[in-house]
């Protein structure tokens, strides 16, 4: 099939390539035909605010279609040999096609979805844009004419009367850069469709970054394997060292044991649809690397699911010792902690909000705002994952009594060290991998998840080992060694038969 161009001539009218100068400091352009013509846009009006998101697609290059050559093209690249020439061969060659290089006809469609806000001026939900013209890769510059569809609950209306200009970011530099453009309106302002120009931006994430993702991903996957197959092997031992020693079932947090479970269930069904639909992002990378991708994925959840089978036999064993136990330190250590835990998220989302970390979604996440704060209780629910021993400390302190060796060493402190190195890892990854990032490509400490910044990652880590110690402190010095003195003691009295005098 071949692409036939009708707007040729308001392309030449309207879009002069003459216009933009040639770069003078050695930027290198996207070539037409490669799959980083595909990006996610942000969109926002004439005033500066952000009113939706979107993501544009080319439909052809020349007379051929995109899709085709730019997957072929991915893929060759991602999965070349090591002996494949890379970044400066690479950068070499596009040096020389982009001297010998002419304008391109290309054609998009681009495909926006409005924010829904009760004082919006937006003209509908969604807008859907087809459009076609030339681009100049010495320089990056695309500019069409095309039409729009507008669709609302109301009406529907197509306006022909578009020109879109993109400016796409070098792909030579390090870290990416930025791709903006504007759709404006070649109506005048008094034509009832005319519309105020609006602007957009996308984080460009060009091919050589994205084969740099992949690596990431890789590592990333394996060490969820592992974290989540030691994880495996500590709750094991842990079901061991009660069968061993049967009387410290009973001295066990249930509302610990429950933190942990949930902690395995939850990325189950929250990625049971990722697991075969795929987000987006995800998608995009299947497109150029084949199945490897979600056959990973599973094999993420078996594991996942294997920890999380064995975490419900140590609670459900814990459980039945409890039956005959007295539940009432049980239920109360657990709402010492249930208040500690809706006091500290209380907290923590108010910090969160005032810092300003509520901001519009990213040109990748494709999330509206509201989604921010499940993804604040998220971040939440890591931390107080990442603080599992806190409930095994409050029912140690209000147990009391001689030290109890209720968890075993490895249980305890390898589960720990599971729960650390995830925040080492964001700082490794920090400085390692560029700080542009697709969303649903972090498989490990990801920062949704949990609290991940430079001060975080230190804060959490001595948090967790001072959880740790406390611990090892009462298991050997008794439940109540790291209160003060006295504080809540209580003197037990013997009962002594009373001898009558008579």
């Amino acid at each position: 099939m071949r692409y036939d161009y009708t707007e040729s001539e308001r392309v030449r009218n309207l879009c002069p390539m003459t216009a933009k100068k040639l770069p003078k400091n050695g930027s290198i352009y996207p070539d037409g035909h490669s799959y980083d013509m595909r990006f996610d846009l942000s969109l926002k009006n004439s005033n500066g605010e952000q009113i939706g998101w979107g993501y544009a697609t080319p439909i052809s290059v020349g007379i051929d279609l995109f899709e085709r050559s730019s997957s072929m093209l991915v893929e060759a690249y991602a999965f070349a040999p090591e002996s494949a020439p890379r970044s400066a061969d690479v950068e070499e060659r596009a040096e020389v096609v982009a001297a010998d290089s002419s304008p391109l006809n290309m054609s998009y469609t681009v495909s926006i979805n409005y924010f829904r806000r009760s004082n919006s001026t937006s003209p509908g939900d969604r807008m859907y844009l087809t459009a076609e013209g030339v681009y100049d890769s010495k320089t990056g510059y695309l500019c069409m004419v095309g039409c729009r569809k507008i669709h609302n609950y109301s009406t529907s209306v197509n306006d022909c009367e578009l020109l879109v200009k993109f400016e796409f970011a070098p792909t030579n530099e390090n870290r990416g850069g930025f791709t903006k453009g504007t759709i404006g309106s070649t109506r005048p302002k008094s034509d009832p469709l005319y519309f105020k120009e609006l602007t957009f931006s996308s984080t460009s994430y060009f091919t050589e970054q994205a084969v740099e993702t992949i690596s990431r991903m890789d590592l990333e996957i394996a060490m969820v394997m592992i974290s989540n197959t030691l994880s495996c092997v500590f709750v094991a031992l842990q079901i061991f060292h009660g069968r061993r020693n049967p009387e410290v079932q009973s001295c066990i947090s249930i509302a610990m044991l429950v933190v942990l479970s949930l902690g395995h269930m939850i990325p189950l069904v929250v990625n049971f649809e990722a697991l075969f639909l795929g987000s987006h992002a995800k998608q995009t990378f299947l497109m150029s690397s084949g199945k490897w991708l979600e056959a990973n994925e599973v094999a993420i959840r078996v594991v996942t699911m294997v920890a999380f089978l064995l975490q419900i036999r140590l609670l459900q064993s814990v459980w039945s010792a409890k039956e005959t136990d007295d539940n009432r330190i049980e239920k109360k250590a657990s709402f010492i902690s249930l208040v500690v835990y809706i006091f500290g998220g209380f907290i923590t989302l108010l910090l969160n909000w005032t810092r300003g970390k509520r901001s519009p979604p990213s040109s990748y996440s494709g999330n509206l705002g509201s989604t921010t704060f499940w993804e604040d209780v998220r971040s939440y629910a890591g931390l107080i994952l990442d603080g599992f021993l806190l409930p095994q400390i409050v029912l140690n302190a209000i147990r009391g009594g001689l030290g109890r060796a209720a968890l075993s060493g490895p249980f305890y402190v390898g589960t720990s060290a599971v729960r650390l190195v995830p925040h080492a890892y964001d700082q490794y990854r920090l400085r390692n991998y560029p700080t542009v990032g697709i969303n649903g490509t972090y498989f490990y400490a990801d920062q949704t998840a949990d609290f991940y910044s430079t001060v975080w990652d230190f804060v959490i880590p001595c948090g967790v080992v001072a959880l740790a110690v406390v611990v090892f402190l009462q298991q050997r010095y008794g439940g109540r060694c790291i209160l003060p003195r006295g504080f809540g003691e209580v003197e037990l009295y013997e009962k002594v038969p009373v001898v009558s005098n008579e």
